[in-house]
């Protein structure tokens, strides 16, 4: 089993694994290369403003079963970028945070790229937000400077817009309520990144900017005691069937596949429990992937996510 957490953040995330259902429309062969939306076709507020994101723990979940949980502190997710075969998208991380401004706290740590997982990372540049607030239906974000009102060198059209909803995602999970997010910038000049930001921001549609599969269980450098792995996550996969891995190195030492709840229509938990009483003490990587029943004749090849653990 795994053992208790390092950071109040685990156990929580473990016990919200099973729970996880994102809101999120299937890529296939053709959606998945789709580009992010930009302003002109993008949802409209009345779209999404009264989604749930269920996908998220709520605001009241706390893991009281742990006897080291911080009762100052919250459990946010954050939305960083990573690789995959369609190009760049969206991945989370749960993070435990200071819960007297848990809005702020989650931005400066996306600002920041500060990841546990390394294969993710941001796509903001050195860009101060002085303040981020829930306020009269929307959630506000201040950036005092006049600064970046252009595309910084080396970053692509779509690459802004992604910067954007991995703004909007974040704050809209943490705050748990699809809700228009606004910017309001100091200056003269009201656009961010050459995107105007007059009009608030909703929440792309969700098949062109998330990953199809995300390992929630193991977390990044998480600590496994015991025979058994509990690994869990969620993805959109053909047939529901979620491929997994234990390698160490290039070696292959376990392999199997989890079952999702569902598939097609939207990202669904899925959860397995590994035997890993044949595996030695060390460092292992395991690794989720969609599946590909073409054997890669077709399309890009499968989403994948992995994470690092310590067997111990």
């Amino acid at each position: 089993m795994t053992s208790p957490s390092r950071r109040p953040a685990r156990r929580l995330a473990r016990r919200l694994a099973g729970a996880l259902s994102l809101s999120v429309i299937v890529l296939g062969a053709t959606a998945c290369s789709e580009e992010v939306p930009d302003r002109d076709t993008a949802p409209a507020a009345a779209d999404t403003a009264t989604d749930s994101p269920s996908d998220e723990p709520t605001q009241t979940d706390s893991p009281t079963d742990d006897p080291t949980a911080d009762p100052t502190e919250t459990v946010v997710p954050l939305y960083f970028v990573g690789d995959t075969p369609q190009g760049p998208k969206l991945f989370r991380e749960f993070r435990s945070v200071p819960d007297d401004n848990p809005l702020m706290e989650a931005t400066a740590l996306l600002l920041a790229g500060d990841t546990l997982d390394p294969d993710y990372r941001t796509l903001w540049p050195q860009v101060e937000i002085s303040d981020v607030q829930a306020t009269d239906g929307v959630l506000l974000v201040q950036i005092p400077g006049d600064g970046f009102t252009e595309r910084p060198d080396g970053m692509s059209p779509r690459a802004a817009m992604l910067a954007i909803q991995q703004l909007v995602y974040t704050l809209q999970g943490v705050q748990q309520e699809r809700v228009p997010v606004v910017i309001k910038r100091g200056g003269s000049d009201f656009q961010l990144f050459g995107i105007d930001t007059e009009s608030p921001f909703t929440n792309a549609k969700p098949l062109g900017v998330l990953g199809l599969v995300n390992v929630t269980t193991p977390e990044q450098g998480g600590v496994v005691t015991g025979d058994t792995l509990e690994a869990s996550g969620v993805a959109s996969s053909f047939e529901a069937t979620v491929p997994w891995e234990i390698t160490l190195g290039d070696e292959v030492l376990l392999e199997g596949f989890a079952t999702a709840e569902g598939w097609m229509d939207k990202l669904y938990p899925w959860e397995t429990t590994v035997d890993v009483s044949s595996l030695d003490p060390g460092t292992y990587r395991f690794t989720a992937r969609t599946d590909d029943p073409s054997g890669g004749a077709e399309g890009a090849g499968p989403d994948e996510d992995s994470k690092e653990f310590i067997l111990e």
